[in-house]
């Protein structure tokens, strides 16, 4: 209050004496007593710096609405694929294919690019246009979903960043989630060429690589993960926890655990690039036997793994119950929930626990209702939605624990 008092009084006098310059003639000119005020009003009153608090919690909000974003074009991806839509739209613009076609003479032009590639000469020879037009839909709202995302990413990093609100740490992450997404962008295309060369030596129906399917997919997820991560950072209030030995154990145990969802995840891309969830509609044997005859019936042994639809439904089904058994036939996921009962945990850590438990339980009834009724798609969507849901409650759990030391 002194300070402002005094900034007026003086302001006053000088008010006085550039009148009376004025009218004597003095050297003082209008421009030179506007920048002496302007000073000693900018000093008189402080600014607020920033990053602060409040900034923090937008850009944390921002973040995790971009997460969701992503969230939600994996999940479009994946009924893309349910549907077999992916390979409809046979070649990639940026800003051209945003418009769909809108009379029937396009509809028929874009109809007939489709009907030069593989996927329509031994699978869909006999889809009409109106067949066309849905499974075209399909893969245009995943494309444009993508360009929703990134614009989302990236418009509002370049308004933060002119208004300082970034940390230096935080800027380069910014850096990275902008350019990963443009990268995913390109990668998706990539992955969508391999379903539309052609293939004289294979017998095999027309799809995307497994492997290019999975790189996209893994590249989505750790785009969502980052997102999310950062934006629960600066949103959650630090928890106020013991450094005791088994709290460190329990933090090991849930790194671990969230890896081994994060890996389960991407091998569900391999199941579906092989489309391996056809081969054996049982559960919990493989047809009628606990270890399936032609498990390691490719050449060398290393790609059945990844090429072998059983070896690859195999595989999914032996991560899926790693991540609730361990190698002691104890749950992981239930021995968690179990050490975590025995410890002194904040009510949000109890709570991103229970829940992580809750989801693991319901995503493997998902899994086996998926197999047994033969893959149909909403069965199969919700699946795929449900370790998306799993995945984020691991790293809610990961980020309350984060400020435990190792």
């Amino acid at each position: 209050m002194l300070s402002l008092k005094t900034a007026l009084l003086r302001s006053r006098c000088m008010n006085v004496t550039f009148l009376r310059d004025a009218v004597g003639g003095g050297r003082i000119t209008y421009w030179k007593h506007f920048v002496t005020r302007r000073k000693l009003n900018t000093a008189t009153v402080p600014a607020t710096t920033v990053p602060n608090a409040a900034t923090n919690k937008i850009v944390g909000r921002w973040l995790i609405a971009c997460s969701g974003m992503v969230a939600g074009a994996v999940i479009l991806g994946g009924v893309t694929r349910l549907t077999e839509s992916g390979l409809s739209m046979v070649d990639w613009h940026l800003v051209k294919e945003m418009k769909p076609p809108s009379t029937r003479q396009e509809w028929e032009a874009e109809f007939q690019k489709y009907q030069q590639f593989p996927e329509f000469k031994i699978l869909n020879h006999d889809m009409t246009l109106t067949e066309f037009k849905f499974i075209w839909y399909m893969e245009y709202s995943h494309r444009m979903c993508g360009r929703a995302v990134g614009l989302a990413y990236i418009l509002p990093a370049v308004y933060f960043w002119r208004k300082g609100w970034f940390t230096k740490s935080m800027k380069g992450q910014v850096l990275g989630l902008c350019g990963f997404v443009c990268f995913q962008g390109l990668l998706g295309w990539y992955m969508v060429k391999s379903g539309l060369e052609e293939k004289p030596e294979s017998f095999d129906i027309p799809r995307v690589s497994q492997y290019r399917l999975a790189a996209h997919l893994g590249s989505a997820l750790v785009l969502y993960c980052a997102s999310l991560w950062s934006g629960l950072s600066l949103l959650l209030p630090p928890n106020k926890m013991p450094q005791t030995l088994q709290l460190l154990k329990f933090k090991k145990y849930a790194h671990w655990t969230t890896g081994l969802v994060f890996f389960t995840a991407i091998s569900g891309a391999f199941v579906a690039g092989l489309d391996a969830g056809l081969v054996y509609n049982s559960y919990p044997k493989m047809g009628t036997r606990w270890i399936p005859e032609d498990l390691l019936a490719f050449s060398p042994k290393i790609k059945n793994f990844f090429e072998n639809p059983t070896t690859v439904q195999f595989d999914h089904r032996i991560l899926l119950q790693s991540s609730l058994t361990g190698i002691t036939g104890v749950t992981a996921i239930t021995a968690l929930y179990l050490f975590a009962r025995r410890l002194p945990l904040p009510r949000r850590t109890s709570m991103a626990v229970t829940s992580l438990v809750t989801m693991a339980y319901l995503q493997v009834t998902l899994g086996i209702c998926t197999l047994l009724f033969y893959v149909p798609t909403t069965l199969a969507a919700a699946h795929q939605s449900g370790s998306l849901v799993l995945l984020s409650i691991a790293l809610w759990l990961m980020n309350e624990l984060k400020r435990v030391p190792k």
